[in-house]
């Protein structure tokens, strides 16, 4: 339930609606010949409209009996239901901790004395209360929810008989197995599976999805994947470059088709969002091709949860800092079944590519640390420890040049349940997505306003190798992506983006009646700043002092 109303002429709240005035403003640069920059801001008028109606969201998850399904189907019910349960460290209540919607806050502000107001994230715009989310999926275990909660050791034996009335009743649909996608060790849980060809089994998936929808009686269904890590599927013309090749293949019973992708695309043409958990490359060319064709979203890959969202900050910093990375290597060792899996060379493969690009973008942004174009040396090792069960050990190190060739190493370990990490991301995937299909947004001078693009990049901060549209910049460091969710919401209530200038406290303007340009200094016309876009700035390298 929104909070937080902002009082403008530039926003309106109706019944159904929020309709914000925006000027969207950004700075085109030019490299001149003489290696000078010339810099010109410029602004975009459009306005933002946002569906109020919240509206009933079934969860489909593949994968629904892995840790990960019967961890976050676990929570809801326990905080649905406002379930405690005894520790030897006394009684724990049931939160949602680690999800951005439910735990996060935003600054919204100034109060009257100066100080910053916080409000929860999802106090800002209306958005799906994951209590109220159904949940179903597929599995090719045929175990109920509650044998695998205990299957998978996450939860305190407590809690997980209280769970298990409700999650005994929770069985997971027969899902696609392809022994060839994933490891050989999976088939022995491979007793829930689809017959028949490939395109019988999308057809199976669309109707599943139909009825998932009638019985709850939902408005709309979200489509997430995050059942084990595919080997890397072929990509070649005639098989699965465009839509139509995609479909084709899929009911000639190709192969190469990988079940993921099966997934993929009937969720599209059920028109249901559809949410890539895992690193392998679901999102061939034909499955992106076919959801902008329907105009459904698609979102991936690979949850961002630990040691690469760690990584993310970190290495954020030391560029950040003038400080120059130069080796990286990540160790992990895991005894639940993704770690059983990753096992095999070529779904750790998979894993690898989507943990080693996490820091590119932050490389390529520092040409002075990195004038070559060289990256850090990056390896990453995964382990199979059956010990540890689902409590994910990571251990890093970090190695950076410093002032005048000195060196700086930091090395750090964690350890964290690794579906506890996991399960509040699917929720705010879902509840995020969600929200990104209630809003439009037009531009000055089109006669129609648009929607997002099928790909939802948006997701980018949950993601560890986030999908983008054709040409777009891959952006991974951290808290870009988190300012991006945050200041989007905020636009759409007509609010500017977050900024820390803070300039009533810096130029003696009056706290109490916030920033009143009449009681600063006057400075001279020569050094005001200009907010004009037919302003030009011209920046030129090594200016002299």
């Amino acid at each position: 339930m929104s909070t937080v109303k902002v009082h403008s002429p530039n926003v309106v709240y109706g019944d159904k609606t929020i309709e914000s005035r925006y000027e969207y403003s950004t700075t085109s640069v030019s490299v001149n010949s003489d290696g000078s920059y010339s810099a010109i801001p410029k602004t975009t008028a459009m306005n933002f409209r946002t569906e109020t109606t919240v509206p009933k969201v079934g969860m489909m998850l593949v994968g629904l009996g892995g840790n990960n399904g019967t961890t976050v189907t676990g929570g809801i019910l326990a905080n649905k239901f406002n379930m405690t349960w005894m520790t030897k460290d006394g009684e724990k209540k049931p939160n949602y901790f680690g999800s951005i919607t439910q735990a996060g806050t935003v600054g919204l502000g100034s109060g009257a004395r100066g100080e910053e107001i916080h409000v929860p994230f999802n106090h800002l715009i209306p958005m799906v209360n994951p209590n109220d989310i159904e949940v179903d999926g597929w599995d090719i275990s045929s175990m109920n929810l509650a044998d695998a909660m205990e299957r998978a050791r996450v939860f305190e034996y407590s809690l997980q008989k209280q769970l298990r009335p409700y999650m005994e009743k929770i069985v997971p649909r027969p899902s696609i197995y392809c022994p060839d996608f994933i490891a050989a060790n999976q088939e022995e849980r491979a007793d829930n599976v689809m017959r028949g060809s490939k395109q019988n089994m999308m057809t199976q998936i669309r109707e599943d999805i139909r009825d998932f929808k009638e019985k709850k009686k939902l408005d709309k269904v979200i489509v997430l994947w995050t059942a084990n890590t595919e080997r890397f599927a072929e990509v070649k013309p005639g098989l699965n470059t465009t839509a139509e090749e995609l479909i084709n293949s899929i009911n000639n019973n190709e192969e190469e088709v990988s079940p993921s992708t099966i997934f993929a695309v009937a969720s599209i043409l059920e028109g249901c969002t559809y949410i890539n958990g895992s690193p392998q490359n679901t999102f061939v060319p034909g499955v992106v091709e076919l959801a902008e064709m329907e105009g459904v979203y698609i979102a991936g890959d690979d949850f961002k949860s630990g040691q690469t969202k760690f990584k993310s900050v970190l290495v954020d910093f030391l560029v950040g800092a003038g400080i120059k990375p130069v080796s990286i290597v990540s160790y992990n060792h895991l005894g639940n079944n993704d770690g059983k899996n990753l096992s095999a060379p070529s779904q750790f493969r998979s894993k690898e590519i989507s943990k080693s690009n996490v820091v590119d973008d932050m490389v390529e942004s520092n040409k002075i640390l990195y004038p070559d174009g060289n990256k850090p040396d990056h390896c990453v090792v995964i382990k199979y420890v059956p010990y540890v069960q689902d409590s994910k050990r990571a251990m890093d190190e970090y190695i950076s040049e410093i002032f005048m060739n000195g060196s700086n190493t930091i090395v750090c370990h964690n350890t964290c349940e690794d579906s506890f990490l996991a399960s509040p991301l699917i929720l705010d995937l879902v509840i995020l997505a969600e929200l990104c299909e209630r809003i439009t947004i037009q531009l000055d001078g089109e006669p129609q306003p648009r929607r997002f693009t099928s790909i939802l990049s948006i997701l980018s901060y949950l993601l560890k190798a986030p999908l983008v549209p054709q040409g777009t910049p891959v952006i991974n460091a951290l808290f870009k992506q988190r300012a991006c969710i945050e200041n989007f919401i905020r636009a759409c209530i007509g609010l500017q983006p977050s900024n820390h200038m803070m300039l009533e406290h810096k130029v003696g303007a009056p706290v109490v009646q916030g920033l009143n340009m009449s009681s600063a200094p006057v400075f001279p016309s020569k050094t005001m700043m200009h907010t004009s876009t037919e302003k030009k700035i011209s920046h030129v390298k090594n200016p002299s002092h």
